[in-house]
């Protein structure tokens, strides 16, 4: 098995399509290679050894011989010696994985300095200063990534506050501006707190700094941060980095070199026009980790007019090569262009949108290709919400609009008080100097980012795009005090737990709780859409139970409606008071006044909902949830409702505690309910077809789905599709209509998959509840095992949340046979889903392939489902 594979003059061992084993990065390098790109000669070591790394702890004699081999290839290609004169060799050491994680993991610049190539290094360049900053550069990145050297008991980096110390001591803001003699003492310095910190000297042999270095890369695929973005972006764990290494080339050799980030298109609005940031007498951390705010790209036309040209013309070329966004990493040395990194952009869904749309037009890619360039889930930003234009709320400070949308929390300074809070369900905005893959955690957590420094390339911002989180960067009027907790723009001091709105969009940090309204879709969304709609099988509804639900899921592009609670319009105003009368009464007649209270409040409901869906199916369940849900249970609340009731107050104890259940859930509540009380039924199918009438006789086309809910038993749903069956004939018969109208159940128990033979045989359509299979199934309480599900999928015990992501190898069994039992009974039975998964874009795949007829979710996620079903179909 080949372990390393080489790049060099426009040759290389792999290609763009070799994702699995050389990582994105490595076979993005070998593909630049081979088609012209000025690439830095180098290597890359297969990710399929990180895995045996980790497992092992110690690389292979194999993968040293063939490193040693590759290295002196690399040599030969550069006419440079590694560690050694009078031309030395130094290396970039660079992880990257099968699918992007910016930022996640480590890289270490400048290998193989020691103090004998440093001097090598200023006599080839003639420039002791740049030397003598590599060096220190690569001290601090070795001592951060290799030994962990990252926080001092004041919780700094001891190595940035030793360069502060410095630049603070000389009256300079910049690294660059630095003297070479204090530069060679910072180093001294640096290599200190490696010797205090480790007890071992820095090491100078440059075989082994690479060698550590290699085994640092590999070992930071299980950092915390790249864990984190794994679990939230769900990239398979099992996947590892490869590590390339290249020859390093400089931007940090003065005026006439630097280096920068650019996006062949604009990675916010999607607009076909390059954009980007460089930096003068820089090396790339400098603009990705935002510590030096960059200049816009279009400037680096007048000081490497030359370069600028040939960066250019790539750009386009990469683009076309791959057909997508590239985000291209670059280094000008003296004047000559090398091009470090491609990969596809990390953009807001507004941005992809246009983009796809612009790629069709162009003739770039296709109609499917364009559906299938976007991540369902990414649309969830442009449902986000806007900062209210007619506001005139205080402006605190202003930045660069890095990611849309705007948010409201408290501030937050660290990362780890962010996940702290909002842990405790406190909104919060990460305030920061500049955000570092160490605070991946904080960023998950917050409503939204705000840094002082960086610019639109910079971590914050690429991050903060790739989750749809808000984000505003550069806004350097924040004046931090860290050791108080708060932030001073001019006068105004802003301390830990204060509100703030961020206006990602504009790049506005506004004071308090400022109102938002919801976005408009624009023309390439829904051009974008209807190409999906062209090319979906599966049929979209939404979860809806309220005329305005209704709408605003129908503006979504909703089919109709897959789920109308009914239950939520019990707890509305005066008619839970009216449900809890019904609950205390001692007989059926006592049960019928009272809900004779709520009918009319019930067919109201129906009648906007009927209204707003004109022409399209709204499936009603049946009411759900146990009694106990609708009375109080501390004692002072009990007796407030006994005096309001006038009933005594022991009566409404012995009820409460007459349905008190050890497990509620899988207690009195569904058919079970009506079975019980088939008065209740009986109630809502009367209020459902009146409804049905009163707006049919309007001109209202009107299709009722009646779903009973939690059948186990084929009685059970015999029984109340009886009574729903009758009260329809009289209520036609009372009016002079009679509407067409289906009967059907809810699939959310085990016992009712595996006899859906004989249930198809009985109902008009089955729906999966599939938030309740999922808990039947696994035996779990989706209420209670919020404590400690996630520690199952952050250990890797579950794939994912099974209440999130259907769980296909257990409950897809059941969902399988059900559709596969009814169908043999019933050909043509028409099947949906109504829980949470309906709109999980990897569960919309799996209820492709089983041949469902519809999904149904919220009314936000609509267009997620539509979106992803349309891929499901074009990837069949």
């Amino acid at each position: 098995m080949t372990l390393v594979y080489a790049f060099a003059n426009g040759k290389a061992d792999g290609n763009k399509d070799m994702h699995d084993v050389l990582g994105g990065k490595g076979a993005n390098l070998a593909e630049m290679t081979n088609i012209g790109v000025p690439v830095p000669p180098g290597f890359t070591i297969s990710a399929v050894l990180c895995h045996d790394y980790l497992d092992k702890g110690s690389l292979s004699d194999d993968l040293k011989r063939e490193m040693r081999a590759a290295m002196s290839r690399l040599e030969e290609a550069t006419g440079r010696c590694f560690g050694s004169g009078p031309r030395a060799l130094l290396l970039a050491i660079r992880s990257g994985a099968a699918v992007s994680m910016p930022g996640m993991m480590d890289t270490i610049l400048n290998l193989g300095l020691n103090d004998e190539t440093v001097r090598i290094l200023a006599d080839e360049s003639n420039n002791p200063q740049f030397a003598f900053d590599s060096y220190r550069r690569f001290v601090q990145m070795y001592g951060n990534v290799v030994f962990e050297i990252k926080n001092s008991e004041n919780g700094g980096d001891p190595f940035e506050h030793e360069l502060e110390q410095l630049k603070r001591a000389r009256g300079i803001e910049r690294d660059i501006d630095l003297e070479a003699e204090d530069l060679e003492g910072l180093v001294n310095t640096f290599k200190s707190i490696v010797r205090e910190h480790t007890g071992q000297p820095f090491p100078d042999d440059p075989e082994d700094q690479l060698l550590r270095a290699v085994e640092a890369v590999f070992r930071s695929w299980n950092s915390r941060r790249a864990g984190d973005y794994r679990r939230v972006h769900k990239i398979p764990n099992t996947l590892g980095t490869a590590v390339n290494i290249m020859a390093m080339v400089f931007g940090n050799l003065g005026e006439d070199s630097g280096t920068g980030v650019a996006f062949t298109r604009d990675p916010t609005t999607g607009a076909n026009e390059l954009f980007g940031e460089f930096l003068v007498n820089a090396q790339g951390e400098d603009v990705v980790a935002g510590i030096r705010t960059p200049e816009p790209l279009t400037n680096m036309r007048d000081k490497f007019p030359q370069a600028f040209d040939e960066f250019t013309k790539i750009s386009e070329v990469l683009e076309r090569h791959y057909r997508d966004v590239q985000d291209i990493e670059f280094t000008v040395e003296r004047g000559k262009l090398y091009v470090l990194q491609t990969r596809g952009a990390k953009r807001t869904a507004a941005a992809a949108v246009r983009v796809a749309v612009q790629m069709v037009e162009e003739g770039l890619i296709d109609k499917s290709m364009a559906v299938n360039s976007l991540d369902p889930d990414q649309l969830n930003q442009l449902l986000h919400p806007m900062v209210d234009p007619e506001t005139h709320a205080q402006v605190l400070t202003e930045g660069l609009p890095a990611s849309p949308g705007a948010a409201v929390g408290r501030v937050v300074f660290n990362a780890d008080r962010a996940e702290e809070m909002a842990g405790q369900g406190v909104p919060v905005i990460l305030v920061r100097r500049e955000t570092s893959p160490d605070d991946f955690h904080g960023m998950v957590a917050s409503q939204a980012i705000v840094t002082s420094r960086g610019g639109m390339t910079s971590h914050a911002a690429v991050v903060a795009r790739g989750m749809g989180k808000c984000c505003v960067v550069g806004a350097r009027a924040l004046d931090f005090d860290e050791p108080n907790h708060r932030v001073r723009v001019g006068d105004t001091w802003i301390d830990e737990g204060d509100w703030l709105t961020i206006d990602g969009t504009k790049g506005n940090v506004l004071l308090g709780q400022v109102s938002l309204v919801e976005p408009e879709l624009g023309d390439d969304f829904n051009t974008l859409m209807q190409w999906a709609d062209e090319r979906r099988r599966l049929r979209v509804r939404a979860n809806a139970d309220t005329p305005e639900d209704a709408a605003r899921a129908r503006g979504f592009g909703a089919e109709g409606i897959g789920l109308c609670r009914t239950e939520h319009m019990f707890f509305e105003g005066n008619r839970i008071d009216a449900m809890r009368e019904m609950i205390v009464a001692e007989d059926e007649p006592g049960r019928r006044d009272a809900l004779r209270k709520i009918l009319p409040m019930q067919r109201a409901d129906f009648v906007g909902i009927f209204r707003v869906m004109d022409g399209l199916p709204v499936t009603i369940r049946l009411l759900d949830p146990p009694l106990h849900e609708f009375l109080p249970h501390g004692e002072a609340d009990i007796a407030e409702l006994a005096e309001n009731m006038g009933v005594r107050i022991e009566r409404l104890r012995h009820t409460v505690e007459t349905l008190t259940e050890a497990n509620p859930m899988l207690g009195h509540r569904g058919c079970r309910l009506g079975i019980t009380y088939p008065e209740i039924t009986e109630m809502q199918a009367w209020a459902i077809f009146e409804a049905a009438c009163e707006v049919a006789a309007e001109g209202v086309e009107v299709y009722p789905e009646v779903m009973v809910p939690l059948v186990a038993h084929v009685e059970e749903f015999r029984r109340q599709a009886a009574i729903v069956r009758k009260t329809a004939d009289r209520v036609f018969e009372k009016r002079g209509q009679r509407i067409d109208y289906l009967v059907g159940t809810m699939i959310e128990v085990p016992r009712a998959a595996l006899t859906a033979d004989e249930i198809a045989a009985e109902a008009d359509f089955f729906s999966f509840g599939t938030n309740d299979l999922t808990q039947t199934t696994f035996g779990l309480s989706r209420d209670d095992s919020g404590r400690f599900l996630p520690h199952y999928v952050e250990t890797g015990l579950l794939k994912d949340d099974p209440f999130q992501s259907l769980d296909v190898s257990g409950v897809g069994q059941l969902v399988n046979l059900a559709v596969e039992r009814g169908r043999a009974k019933k050909p043509g039975l028409k099947i949906g889903i109504c829980g949470e998964h309906g709109g999980d874009p990897a569960s919309v795949v799996f209820f492709h392939g089983a041949e469902l007829n519809y999904v149904s979710c919220s009314p936000f996620r609509v267009p997620i489902a539509r979106l992803a079903a349309a891929q499901a179909a074009i990837k069949d």
